[in-house]
């Protein structure tokens, strides 16, 4: 049986993921985890969810490492906020439990900080800016299919619901670093944020990123390959949160046999990585 605790247990994906392990024979919630004096302490978290008791009460993020001992939480699932989500990182490693992180918006000093301490403490990891499995499967598409289209104009979109922090979205900035790599071009260079203004002519070597945001998309991923006379487009679009609770299933699944100190990707979990 995996054990295991989820920060933001209240949210709408800390719910979804509940219920969701809730429902699997070989895993259950031992912990749940809201922010810092949050009026839900004590509450149970399977009620919380919508799907009765579970016989587990919401708890405080501030007593993180007494909820961890205290619960055998094999592994840590978190889908909260970049500036939350570090020091849930770095509470967690050192109490030894492993993680699967699904937040976005860690800035790169954020995002080596939580690789050296799960380097350090030799926890089993998956962070993925993305858990969705067609996602996943997207990265794969745009690293195989951008070498071939190498001198086509290439721009990058992303719509999400209006509640959305981060901008880019985690997943348009993972696929934009893997069109990058795949053209052996530095991101610092050449990502353009938008455009206004009289901005000059587009030079071959930027690629675009474009955010939209409103209403509740769950979230739309696109991107263009733009030729002379054609245009090639790759398109994934969620329609509702449950394709990255599935994903998250599928990562706790993993996590255990993982390699320690490694921070893994959903393309480990698939076994699509190279």
């Amino acid at each position: 049986m995996i054990k295991v605790a989820v920060t933001g247990a209240a949210g709408r994906m800390g719910s979804g993921i509940i219920r969701k392990i809730s429902e699997q024979e070989d895993m259950e919630v031992v912990a749940a985890i809201e922010m810092p004096n949050t009026p839900l302490a004590g509450v149970d978290a399977g009620e919380k969810a919508g799907i009765g008791p579970i016989g587990v009460a919401i708890s405080d993020s501030n007593d993180l490492a007494k909820t961890l001992k205290e619960s055998g939480a094999e592994v840590l699932v978190d889908f909260t906020i970049a500036n939350a989500a570090v020091n849930t990182i770095k509470t967690t490693s050192e109490c030894g439990v492993n993680l699967v992180v699904g937040t976005t918006g860690f800035s790169e000093e954020q995002a080596k900080n939580n690789e050296k301490i799960i380097n350090e403490k030799n926890i089993k990891a998956v962070i993925s800016s993305n858990f969705s499995i067609g996602v996943n499967v997207f990265f794969k598409v745009l690293k195989d299919l951008t070498p071939i289209l190498n001198d086509f104009d290439i721009e990058i979109l992303e719509a999400h619901h209006n509640q959305k922090e981060d901008s880019p979205s985690g997943t348009a900035m993972t696929a934009f670093e893997v069109i990058a790599d795949a053209l052996d071009r530095d991101t610092e260079d050449v990502g353009v944020y938008g455009r206004k203004g009289h901005v000059g002519k587009r030079t071959k070597e930027e690629i675009g990123l474009h955010a939209i945001r409103g209403g509740d998309i769950v979230g739309d991923h696109s991107v263009m390959y733009i030729g002379d006379g054609e245009r090639l487009e790759i398109n994934h679009r969620a329609h509702t949160r449950e394709v990255f609770i599935a994903g998250v299933i599928r990562a706790l699944r993993f996590v255990g046999s993982a390699e320690p100190g490694k921070v893994n990707d959903m393309a480990d979990v698939l076994g699509i990585s190279e």
